[in-house]
């Protein structure tokens, strides 16, 4: 399993990915032109000399090389909100009171605004189902934290996830239905695919400007404001672990919850070395290793059982020449479930 950037000839594998995705992955509408122009922009990117953010998105996918078939996606945005304006709802308190009548009333509100302007954003995590077990979600996921590592001068210090809000088997959810439907006039599965399809100038058009007291709103659509879809839930476990929040931030559409972190907070960062690849053969006493190759367009990341001496870390020849390396250069490696502290390496944020 590799994670790599995603190329025009994967264009039919991730169309098939976002089919099956249904609806609420904005980030990964079944649209072949959408798509395809991410593609295209992700290698943009990947080419350009760049020392600070902006509305680069880079676009990975999870290839099986056994099979030649691209099994996930991923992504990062660069700086959200440069081009079009990054829409959130702010979960508040306001209160009411009058001392003479001895009432005291806090009341939730849900204030939109643009808070998170500037942030990186990680996106479009999907898995295909079939592939979910083992560690293939561990490295579809965190292998962004790597290549954030390793390019840190395109990146904010903030990192956001939008996590994809709760709905139901049929796509139905409650907190569209009682508040965005008023207003767009649209279904949720339309809405959503409207805004995939890169505009959020539409929002800012047709959504209320004014608070929206939460008491006034349905109790199905109270309940799943900050809830998450369920196959959402194992992403946001793993994002829990690696030091992500909940800050009161809800999407404007189906209420998921936003969650953040300070990027060299994360701990797959915090814990990640630089060390020197050894060919050979790995047994006995070994960890499975998250190891990115840390180039830029060439850009590689795979999981391998790794034997750790010193600076120096021993893999298989096969795991090497999936990185596209050599004996003797070095990578960036982490656990992915244990820390290490390899006497003499160079960890680096």
């Amino acid at each position: 399993m590799v994670i790599r950037p995603a190329q025009s000839t994967d264009l039919e594998d991730i169309l098939e990915l976002a089919a099956s995705a249904g609806t609420g992955l904005t980030t990964l509408p079944n649209n072949p032109e959408t798509i395809s122009n991410r593609i295209d922009n992700s290698q943009e990117a990947l080419s350009q000399e760049i020392k600070q953010p902006g509305s680069e998105c880079y676009f990975f996918v999870l290839e099986d090389s056994e099979e030649s078939k691209v099994i996930g996606t991923c992504a990062l945005v660069a700086a959200v909100g440069m081009d079009d304006a990054f829409f959130s709802y702010k979960l508040s308190t306001q209160v009411s009171a009058s001392p003479d009548l001895g009432v005291y009333n806090p009341h939730q509100v849900l204030i939109l605004g643009n808070d998170y302007t500037g942030a990186t954003e990680i996106a479009t995590l999907f898995l295909a189902e079939g592939h979910r077990g083992g560690t293939n979600g561990h490295l579809l996921s965190k292998s962004r934290f790597l290549f954030l590592a390793d390019h840190p001068e395109r990146f904010s210090e903030k990192v956001i996830a939008e996590m994809r809000g709760y709905s139901d088997d049929n796509g139905y959810s409650p907190f569209w239905e009682a508040l965005g439907k008023r207003f767009f006039k649209m279904d949720f599965s339309k809405a959503d695919a409207v805004r995939g399809l890169g505009s959020n100038t539409f929002i800012s058009e047709l959504m209320p400007k004014h608070p929206i007291y939460v008491d006034m709103l349905p109790e199905e659509a109270r309940a799943v404001i900050g809830r998450v879809h369920a196959d959402t839930a194992p992403a946001l476990s793993l994002l829990k672990k690696e030091g992500f929040t909940h800050q009161n931030y809800v999407d404007v559409f189906d209420g998921g919850p936003t969650v953040e972190v300070q990027r060299n907070a994360i701990r797959t960062i915090a814990n990640s070395h630089i060390v020197e690849l050894v060919a050979g053969e790995v047994s006995g006493n070994t960890l499975p290793i998250m190891i990115s190759n840390r180039k830029l367009k060439d850009y590689r990341c795979v999981i391998a059982q790794s034997r750790l001496e010193g600076d120096q870390l021993t893999i298989p020849q096969s795991s090497i020449d999936s990185l596209g390396l050599q004996a003797g250069d070095t990578v960036r490696a982490v656990p992915l479930f244990n820390k290490f502290r390899p006497s003499g390496s160079k960890k680096t944020q």
